[in-house]
């Protein structure tokens, strides 16, 4: 979205699908609110609740950003509210009690059980608000014999066979560079919350969604898994190359590397033809086909990792994107984040930030009738908006809520001082 567009999307011009609705996040770390940080996208008013003192577990993770945000804290909890709440306090468990019938959405990731041990299980809140979307997210199966096991991303990684076809074959296993577990089942929670509305506004019922790790760790072994369960054992690991086509990878140019993905026979007779001007290779009976290549890969990739070291990376990409032959280059972390294209499409954004000055903050990846959906708000300090919230949805006084502060309840945000 142009400068013009972000302006507009914040004075209120755009129309977000979920305007009007309300999310209750009761999460930590990265599945749950990740769910929470989707929804918020779409417009529905977050409110993330974290305990007084330490908050979300994550704003200890990470770089520092002012006094109470990091850049892991930062990645899961744009466009959201924070409000502080003991919820191991009778008080505590009694507010968000009594502010669930305002809410549309509630989502938590507690230890098995620890949900009803509060008062906020899904019978109990479905008792105050029959039409609440109820999301709750653990480790594994609550009605299997795993259900009261914490889960970690990581763990679940190795459980479900995901490190074993990441990585190369002779090294050992290898975890994905981010916490792909969590974040998958964040978004596949965000899409059983999305369904759930749409469906009780036809019935007007609500709905409990389950959401487990291990579950979704499976889901994540895709393609994998059907060839594991084929073939009866696991798979070859490639590592940067594709199981079944080839040449599909990293390769090493003259002076850099650089990604090559010969989808078909029409793109590998244009790159033997025209980028690498060896018509010989594809016109050999070896390599004419995929599954021929396939079966011959060792031979064919020896061939074409020296050819390739022989060619500028430079004149290599613009021969294969004037032949329609995906290509790339292997780009750094920082290097992608302040490049052309990250920038152009407003991907990376610097926000207001009440301590750090400003503070980087993704936007989301969806477009809306040709708008990118805008940050509305950078992720919030711990309890920013805990006198707001409370004070407008639940009546409560300054008084109230000093008492309740007093009482290690809540945290209050500072009061700007009133200038002489």
């Amino acid at each position: 979205m142009n400068d013009a567009g972000d302006q507009a999307a914040r004075r209120g011009d755009m129309d977000f699908p979920l305007e009007g609705v309300r999310v209750l996040d009761l999460s930590r770390v990265f599945a749950g609110p990740l769910c929470g940080q989707v929804l918020a996208d779409f417009g529905a008013e977050v409110v993330k609740v974290e305990h007084p003192g330490r908050g979300d577990d994550t704003r200890d993770w990470g770089m520092r950003i002012g006094k109470t945000e990091t850049t892991y804290y930062s990645a899961m909890n744009r466009n959201k509210r924070s409000v502080t709440l003991d919820l191991q306090s009778e008080d505590g468990a009694r507010l968000v009690r009594e502010l669930v019938p305002q809410f549309d959405v509630v989502i938590h990731n507690f230890k098995h059980g620890g949900a009803q041990k509060l008062g906020l299980g899904y019978e109990q809140l479905k008792a105050i608000k029959p039409d609440l979307v109820y999301c709750a997210i653990a480790g594994y199966d609550s009605s299997g014999p795993q259900a009261a096991r914490p889960g970690y991303d990581l763990v679940i990684q190795g459980e479900t066979g995901l490190m074993a076809i990441n990585g190369e074959a002779e090294q050992p296993p290898l975890k994905f560079g981010v916490a792909i577990v969590d974040m998958m089942t964040g978004m596949y929670a965000a899409q059983a919350v999305l369904a759930a509305l749409f469906r009780r506004d036809r019935t007007g019922r609500g709905r409990l969604i389950e959401m487990a790790l291990y579950d979704c760790g499976i889901m994540i072994s895709s393609y994998y898994a059907l060839d594991a369960m084929l073939l009866g054992r696991d798979p070859r690991r490639y590592g940067n190359a594709h199981p079944s086509i080839v040449p599909y990878g990293m390769f090493e140019s003259a002076d850099g590397p650089l990604i090559i993905t010969v989808g078909n026979n029409a793109q590998f007779d244009k790159f033997c033809r025209l980028v690498l001007l060896r018509p010989d290779i594809v016109e050999d009976p070896r390599y004419a086909t995929n599954v021929e290549r396939g079966k011959h890969r060792v031979l064919l990739l020896a061939l074409l990792t020296e050819l390739l070291k022989t060619y500028p990376r430079e004149l290599l990409l613009q021969r294969m994107q004037a032949n329609g032959i995906p290509c790339g280059k292997v780009l750094g972390l920082h290097e992608a984040l302040t490049s052309e294209g990250t920038r152009r499409g407003g991907l990376l954004r610097e926000m207001p930030h009440p301590v750090a000055g400003t503070t980087y903050t993704f936007a989301p990846p969806y477009r809306l009738d040709g708008q990118r959906l805008p940050i509305r708000n950078a992720p919030p300090t711990l309890g920013a908006d805990t006198r707001d919230v409370l004070g407008d949805l639940l009546n409560l006084s300054d008084a109230e809520l000093a008492a309740l502060r007093d009482r290690g309840v809540l945290t209050l945000p500072e009061t700007p001082a009133v200038p002489d």
